[in-house]
């Protein structure tokens, strides 16, 4: 469920008008719906709070949601989550500053990700975070040292590799065999042993995260059944193993005639499958929804350049917004549904739609069918909550793409677009030029 609707003929995210925003801020532009994140949020928290007996620990406890910061990293956003209760997945120590900026206490802080450098292990530490997900054995050597170091023992769970890869694209893939996250099942078990015989870290789980969009939970449930029988057999080593962390990935429904595969399980079938995977064995649980909880609450607004006919017939619609400011479809032959902001009558027309940087990839659709539009009118790309603006770039010296948070009638911009005169200021001639 989102809120962008029409009223009185054009596109309102909540109450704000597309057109009147567009006009204050410009475009392209990235707009977020408060009550979407509100409103995505609270249906997974109610989905585990459902399952309190399996999912809560020993003590019946409250189990994680750790927002996965990179889906999107904006402040206001992380704060919104962060009022309602959520916690941070980060895999950067600037991504624990944000959580920690945006009021995410740092007890529901995971901080996961391949190559953590020593000074931001340190800089975990330091911070209390809840738990640091250990990926290779080089990398637990390295936390045990430093720890030794501060005298601490922070907790740790180990990142386990199932072999089991699913997701959208082969690049959001990261449980298979050949991807560089986590570690096999038998060194996993092994480092786990090694883990709980030091008094420099203190292991309470295991970890698992193995792709992103994924639209079938039978990959999901043989992961979680991987961790579980795990857990029963590191416990029947008189190992402690008090939480699992079962990663995030479920898909979300990017809108489409020819996508319906994408629609994927729905939040309370997800949570049911894992409650019932781990009933019984008294473990905290932890997800790490990103895309589920943003993706559906963003939208990037664009305005038409102008649309080229060519002889052959083909159109193509040229918009200001461009790859280096939504590269998921350059980057992932990602699907986003494009609409116009104030609909024309007419038949829909097929359009390749375009954006102006200097490269073929700069295409977001070929032959998309939609209804006609003309130079000067906005669309909206659908969809684009998550890994759109934390992606964008300054590729062909274009202005960052700007971020407005709406909240019913009221808006504000959450990131601005900086000048030309800007951006040129922040680069220092070399001294001898």
């Amino acid at each position: 469920m989102h809120h962008f609707e029409l009223k009185s003929g054009a596109l309102h995210a909540e109450a704000v008008s597309l057109e009147a925003l567009a006009q204050d801020v410009g475009t392209p532009a990235y707009v977020y719906s408060s009550a979407t994140l509100t409103r995505h949020y609270a249906v997974l928290r109610e989905a585990v709070d459902a399952h309190t007996a399996a999912l809560g620990g020993p003590n019946g406890g409250e189990a994680l949601i750790a927002y996965a910061v990179k889906a999107n990293s904006n402040l206001s956003v992380l704060a919104t989550l962060a009022r309602l209760g959520c916690g941070a997945d980060t895999v950067s120590e600037g991504e624990i500053r944000r959580a920690l900026k945006a009021g995410v206490p740092a007890s529901k802080i995971i901080f996961s990700g391949v190559g953590k450098t020593d000074a931001e292990l340190g800089f975990a530490i330091d911070t209390g975070v809840r738990q640091i997900n250990i990926e290779s054995a080089a990398e637990l050597d390295r936390l045990i040292a430093i720890a030794q170091d501060r005298g601490a023992s922070p907790a740790i769970a180990i990142r386990v590799n199932p072999k089991i890869g699913a997701g959208g694209h082969a690049k959001i893939t990261t449980g298979g065999e050949g991807d560089k996250f986590g570690v096999p099942v038998d060194e996993a078990m092994a480092l786990y042993a090694r883990a709980s015989a030091s008094p420099h870290v203190t292991p309470v789980g295991l970890a698992c995260h193995i792709g992103s969009q994924i639209t079938d939970l039978t990959p999901l449930e043989a992961a979680f059944r991987l961790l579980r029988s795990m857990t029963e057999e590191l416990r029947a080593e008189g190992l402690s193993v008090e939480r699992l962390d079962l990663g995030g990935g479920l898909g979300v429904p990017y809108v489409g005639a020819d996508h319906a595969s994408s629609i994927a399980a729905s939040p309370a079938e997800y949570v049911a499958m894992a409650a019932g995977v781990l009933d019984g064995l008294n473990v905290e649980a932890a997800f790490e929804p990103g895309r589920l909880l943003a993706a559906n609450a963003g939208i990037l607004v664009s305005r038409v350049i102008q649309v080229t006919e060519r002889a052959d017939g083909r159109r193509f619609l040229v918009l200001d917004a461009a790859m280096n400011d939504l590269i998921r479809p350059a980057m992932y032959d990602a699907f986003h549904e494009v609409l116009p902001v104030r609909p024309r009558a007419g038949a829909p027309v097929a359009y390749d739609i375009v954006g102006p940087v200097c490269e073929t990839g700069d295409t977001f659709a070929r032959g998309r069918p939609m209804l006609p539009v003309e130079a000067g009118d906005l669309v909206i790309f659908a969809g684009a909550g998550a890994y759109g603006a934390v992606m964008a770039s300054e590729y062909n010296s274009r202005p960052m793409v700007p971020e407005v948070l709406v909240d019913g009638e009221r808006y504000a911009v959450i990131r601005p677009r900086p000048t030309l005169e800007e951006m040129l200021a922040r680069e220092p001639m070399a001294d001898w030029l």
